[in-house]
């Protein structure tokens, strides 16, 4: 069977559905064809935190100029559909209880200021100082940008009484919050077919090149294969980019890390259900008992007893009457090649709720007594400097979206406007040219790259 489309995206994730909507819906780009043999959104798009920010470190303001972007989408939807995928605006906050890290935070909040993040506020307790305006738990209109960066003992204790008494400074970054994946995804896959991209269960199996340009694609799906005659290939493949990438020959600078998430009851509502995303910035040994350490020595796991790195962070989940708390903490980062199911570590739940329980004291109420977890987590597809991949690829015809890393759901709208835009011909932003390929064939780039220290990876 032989058909033909003007573009085949490959990856039916919230890039590849995202791309499929611009191209289709925005672009009017002919016929789509939005190829995946596992249903949309089902791969890892459904396995993160739903959090976006603008809140990026540098080099460059690359990342802050596409995020500000995304938001802006995000927003622009948000009022058109009478808020139908749930977003807010209650922000970042990130805590200390180390004296030190208080410049840090400045220095951090400066930086993201000069990139574009907005202004930032600082709160000692001392006359003179802006007010500081605490988030609200629902909505996103009329909310302030940049961040504030507190450090007067009162006004933490007011606002955030349920943080380590011996926190000395927390950075609230304002344009950050989180909304419902599945609630955007779908309506962007709705709005696709409605402009008339088409969903194709199938596996993208051969790529025919000739004369150095995408010709057509090999579709394997429960009805058989499929020749799509195409000179337009789009791979947003996820986790799974490295594979359909060696299709075309090319071997892309990617690697994949494993990340897990926890959701568990909170009946005593130890973190209030109008919290921030919460993240500590310190590191940390956890807390045993004499009687769990001598256990942990005798079975060997010794790496529990070291420091942790820090980063833990976590969230309340659902509507106002949900007891739902999630929780993340990645303390492993070695890279690994995708499996499905993914490896889920049995002691996952315990470190991320001691963990937690460093920054929000009332959670120790659960440590051995915790209600039932639940465990999920997906694939962090990464390049070494956690930038992403945008653009036309060597072969003509091809382009990649991927490499979003831990920051796909919140990249996407620009992410995905930005492919259609390469694909239809259009102009893009300057901002663009640091997420393409090409960038590590600069000598300067791969010199920076040497001395590249923050990722921006919460």
């Amino acid at each position: 069977m032989t058909s033909k489309a003007d573009v085949v995206v490959c990856g039916a994730g919230i890039a590849g559905i995202s791309a499929a909507y611009h191209l289709s819906a925005v672009r009017r780009g002919g016929r789509v064809l939005l190829v995946d043999e596992r249903p949309p959104l089902s791969l890892t798009s459904d396995k993160s935190t739903e959090c976006y920010r603008n809140w990026w470190p540098g080099p460059g303001d690359a990342m802050v100029r596409l995020m500000n972007r995304s938001i802006d989408l995000l927003d622009e939807w948000a009022r058109e559909s009478g808020n139908r995928f749930h977003l807010n605006r209650r922000g970042y906050l990130f805590a200390t209880a180390d004296p030190v890290r208080v410049d840090q935070l400045h220095a951090a909040g400066a930086e993201a200021e000069a990139l574009g993040a907005g202004r930032l506020r600082v709160h000692r307790g001392q006359a003179g100082d802006p007010p500081y305006a605490p988030s609200p738990a629902a909505g996103f209109e009329g909310q302030p940008d940049g961040a504030d960066l507190i450090t007067d003992p009162e006004t933490i204790r007011r606002h955030f009484p349920y943080l380590a008494p011996d926190t000395v400074a927390v950075m609230h970054p304002r344009r950050c919050g989180w909304f419902s994946a599945q609630q955007l995804g779908a309506m962007l896959f709705e709005r696709a077919l409605a402009a008339g991209a088409e969903r194709v269960e199938a596996r993208l199996a051969a790529v025919e090149v000739r004369g150095g340009q995408v010709r057509a694609v090999r579709l394997e799906g429960r009805a058989g294969s499929e020749l799509v005659e195409t000179e337009r290939l789009v791979l947003a493949a996820g986790p799974l980019l490295r594979e359909a990438a060696s299709l075309l020959g090319l071997d892309l600078p990617v690697f994949a890390e494993w990340h897990a998430k926890v959701a568990m009851a909170d009946p005593l509502r130890v973190v209030p259900r109008e919290a921030p995303l919460l993240i500590w910035t310190d590191p940390q040994a956890l807390e045993w008992s004499a009687e769990e350490r001598a256990e942990l020595v005798a079975a060997g796991a010794h790496r529990l007893l070291e420091v942790f790195p820090p980063g833990v962070h976590a969230r309340p989940e659902g509507p106002d009457d949900s007891p739902i708390l999630l929780i993340l903490w990645t303390y492993h980062t070695e890279p690994r090649e995708p499996v499905f199911p993914g490896p889920v570590d049995p002691m996952y739940p315990e470190i991320a709720l001691r963990g937690l329980a460093r920054m929000v004291p009332g959670l120790k109420a659960y440590v051995g007594r915790a209600p039932r977890p639940v465990v999920d987590g997906g694939y962090y597809l990464k390049t070494r400097e956690n930038r992403p991949l945008i653009g036309p690829l060597a072969v003509a015809g091809a382009y990649v979206l991927g490499a979003l890393s831990g920051y796909g759901l919140m990249a996407s709208p620009a992410a995905g406007e930005l492919l259609a835009s390469y694909v239809t011909g259009d102009p893009v932003p300057p901002f663009a040219r640091a997420l393409r390929l090409e960038r590590y064939d600069d000598p300067e780039y791969q010199a920076l790259l040497e001395t590249w220290t923050n990722t921006g990876q919460l």
